[in-house]
């Protein structure tokens, strides 16, 4: 029976790759001293509602059958982080966290957006200064070196910024329809995004819409354009805020786009998105400012986080060569001609030493499991017959080469 539309299964060189993966973003995420957090996938429906803005028709939500509850599958990690914040006050500030888990989106599956798949977020919550957008960016910086995704760029915009434009300078009351239709450039581009504009505002300023969003450069180039043709005092507070942000997390990789908006309705101020030139998946990584998501759980608090999209990170890695897959986590195959016992007194050795191994377990002859273990690719073979049960020896192969070596040099050399 084939899966779910929008969900996949993983072969084992997939599952192993992904938990590499899952180490590596770890990893990163500790070396900044993030902790970890752990929420239900399954949250109360009423947790999520009004939360997400046009994007909440993408909500797996459904009735209890036993309790009569609404319940809906969590959409992403940063709404059940608001809700665990309300429950858990006690948390010294700043709180910084991180989490790894599955999220489910009933959105039309196609390449880079599948309906469940993981996501790994790093927050800081209760810190309001540019401080923590900017540890956030390099963050993300970390975590694309890591994986030396090239041909990078981290899109920084600011809500702010586009709320003062649009309302002050463009007289654009509701600018989130405005945000809404921005964000499908990627998808429908400027001919598709002026269509849906041409719906909601005068030819006028759809044309203003464009030419401001179209402006380009370094950050600091942008940031003194705004400056000049801008004098509202809300776009120059933003302008000053994302000087420092930029300042902070360094200029290498990070581009003001004004065109970047993020769809998600709980956004407050600095956000920003990772792309690569090639391959063409969407962002790996988005995420900003929502200091107004955790006021709605009874505590108003500042938060900034961002989540790596761990999928198309893996689908990005194998497209351009970077990953190497392995069948099999083992990492040496045991082997016997006519000395079962004894090989399998090796393997318990080499576990307790830390080394993941295998023995054959269908009463194979010993060409038999070589071929096993060429064909899962492991890297070392114990060979082992009658006459090294007796001397207490074994034969490892690796590398093309053999040596014959006592039991305990052969354990030592396997485990250094």
């Amino acid at each position: 029976m084939p899966t779910p539309r929008g969900m996949r299964d993983f072969t084992p060189e997939l599952a192993l790759l992904r938990k590499d993966v899952f180490s590596r973003i770890e990893r990163v995420f500790r070396s900044f001293g993030f902790d970890p957090i752990e929420t239900p996938i399954v949250e109360l429906w009423e947790t999520l509602k009004g939360k997400y803005g046009s994007e909440e028709k993408l909500v797996y939500w459904f009735r209890d059958p036993w309790g009569g509850k609404e319940l809906a599958l969590r959409y992403d990690l940063t709404v059940p982080l608001a809700r665990f914040l309300a429950e858990h006050p006690e948390l010294p500030l700043p709180f910084k966290r991180y989490a790894i888990g599955r999220v489910y989106r009933h959105d039309e599956p196609q390449r880079g957006r599948y309906r469940e798949f993981y996501q790994c977020d790093v927050d800081i919550v209760g810190a309001r200064g540019p401080e923590a957008d900017a540890e956030i960016l390099r963050v993300i910086g970390a975590v694309m070196r890591e994986f030396r995704l090239p041909g990078y760029t981290i899109k920084l915009n600011d809500r702010r910024l586009l709320r003062g434009i649009f309302r002050r300078e463009l007289g654009i009351e509701n600018p989130l329809e405005v945000y809404r239709a921005i964000d499908k450039l990627d998808k429908i581009g400027w001919e598709g995004v002026e269509k849906e504009l041409r719906q909601l505002l005068p030819a006028s300023k759809v044309r203003r819409v464009r030419d401001i969003l179209e402006m380009s450069g370094s950050p600091d180039e942008v940031l003194d354009q705004l400056e000049m043709r801008f004098k509202d005092g809300g776009i120059r507070e933003a302008v000053e805020y994302l000087r420092e942000v930029v300042g902070l997390a360094g200029k290498n990789h990070i581009k003001l786009d004004l065109s970047l908006v993020r769809g998600l309705d709980y956004y407050t101020g600095p956000i920003f998105e990772t792309v690569v030139k090639s391959p063409r998946i969407g962002s790996i990584t988005g995420g900003g400012r929502y200091d107004e998501l955790l006021g709605k759980y009874g505590k108003d608090l500042p938060a900034v986080g961002t989540t790596i999209g761990v999928e198309r990170l893996i689908d990005a890695g194998l497209a351009l060569g970077i990953f190497r897959t392995r069948k099999t986590v083992a990492e040496v195959y045991v082997a016997s001609i006519g000395a079962r016992e004894y090989a399998w007194e090796i393997a318990e050795r080499l576990r307790d030493a830390g080394v993941p191994t295998r023995v054959d377990l269908m009463g194979r002859n010993w060409r038999r499991q070589l071929q096993e273990a060429e064909k899962l690719g492991i890297p070392r073979v114990v060979l082992v017959g009658r006459k090294e049960e007796e001397k207490k020896q074994a034969v490892l192969i690796e590398d093309g080469e053999r040596r014959q070596l006592g039991l305990d040099e052969l354990i030592r050399s396997i485990a250094k």
